[in-house]
């Protein structure tokens, strides 16, 4: 149908469409255009659920250290030494009369490591090789000048932890120490201390690896953080911080033979032990009383073992819990409480998880025959 004017009646219409289908279609195009030249800001990267609910931003490290780095303190140690040698250690009458006068002076050497306080009365965590055999340990404070002398309470070598005592009133800021076993490969994590005696010196990295067997002067750790955030001499004792603040290592070496690597003894060994450190100034542990070595196949032959299997007790402690349940030099120890032992190092670790006056079974291996042996563990010497 047409209009006097010959138009289509439907006319208006088509053009509000096409007006309204233009227009939809200039701003689609110019959000477009937008999108695509104009990138939104990132968003921060949220670390996996964390007791804070922390997000990994711009001030998140920041804030961590600015939170966590008066807790961590400066530890400076004198250790008195004498000179090897002796001009008169060849004769006894010299040496009684005159050596005095002519003997060399204690040597003061000083050292120097870090720590961190886990109580507000005081209490503090470092490692044992940064105090041992120390005649005068003084700690630093980031909040004074002045050192405060402090006290050794306990230290554990094997473990290479230390605690120390200062009188510095009862609201000192301090840490608290995260579960390591949640701890994943990759976590970032913060080491402070004071490497080189630079004060309060703040490091970033990530966990490379958990569980991590070293050897540190012919002392063998098991169960070590490995990290790349940097760990410098002076570093050792000081803290190593997770993202909610906590403290889930304790900086204790670096590998010489390698950049970037450095080792911490996990929250959990710490935490396993510290009562035992503040409560008997040492770490407690399951004793036997066996001296051990893995069982070859030459030895099994010996022995007339059918397959190298067991541990073989090569000597046995004077007074020891071995030798009051009757164990013998040449005895192979095949079970631990019904559980196979194939190395020392597996016995070892069974009897550490023995509670200590507890009674346990060996199944031995002696002449040729297997024999059960109740044996009751007793606290090391």
């Amino acid at each position: 149908m047409w209009s006097k004017n010959r138009k289509p009646i439907g006319y208006p219409i088509f053009i509000f469409l096409a007006v309204i289908l233009l227009a939809t279609g200039l701003i689609f195009c110019s959000e477009y255009t937008i999108s695509i030249t104009k990138a939104p800001p990132a968003e921060a990267v949220q670390v996996p659920e964390t007791p804070t609910n922390v997000m990994l931003g711009p001030d998140t490290i920041q804030n961590i250290v600015k939170q966590t780095s008066p807790a961590v303190v400066k530890i400076e140690t004198e250790v008195q030494a004498r000179d090897a040698y002796d001009p008169f250690l060849g004769d006894p009458f010299f040496r009684d009369f005159f050596g005095d006068l002519f003997r060399s002076q204690p040597e003061i050497r000083n050292g120097l490591g870090s720590g961190f306080l886990i109580s507000a009365d005081g209490y503090i965590v470092t490692n044992d090789h940064v105090v041992s055999g120390a005649s005068r340990i003084k700690v630093y404070l980031s909040s004074e000048k002045e050192p405060y002398e402090a006290k050794l309470i306990g230290s554990d070598t094997q473990l290479d932890l230390a605690v120390l005592k200062i009188d510095a009133g009862n609201s000192l800021p301090y840490l608290l120490f995260g579960d390591t076993n949640k701890l994943e490969v990759g976590s970032w994590v913060i080491a402070i201390g004071n490497p080189y005696g630079l004060d309060h010196t703040v490091t970033v990295g990530v966990i490379s690896a958990k569980g991590r067997p070293v050897t540190i002067q012919d002392t063998e750790y098991k169960d070590l953080l490995q990290t790349d955030a940097s760990i410098n001499p002076g570093n050792s004792g000081g803290p190593l911080i997770d993202l909610s603040g906590k403290v889930i290592g304790i900086n204790t070496a670096i590998n010489a033979q390698a950049q970037g690597i450095g080792f911490a003894i996990p929250s959990s060994t710490v935490t396993q032990v510290l009562d035992q450190l503040i409560n008997s100034g040492k770490v407690i542990r399951p004793w036997l009383g066996v001296y051990m070595q893995p069982v070859t196949e030459d030895l099994a032959n010996y022995f007339g073992l059918e397959k190298t299997e067991g541990v073989l007790i090569s000597a046995i402690a004077e007074g020891s819990p071995a030798q009051k349940a009757g164990l013998q030099r040449g005895d192979i120890v095949l079970e631990y409480n019904k559980k196979k032992v194939n190395d020392p190092d597996t016995l070892k670790d069974e009897v550490l998880k023995t509670k200590i006056g507890e009674k346990v079974v060996l199944l031995l291996f002696r002449n040729g025959n297997t024999q059960y042996i109740p044996i009751t563990v007793e606290e090391g010497k």
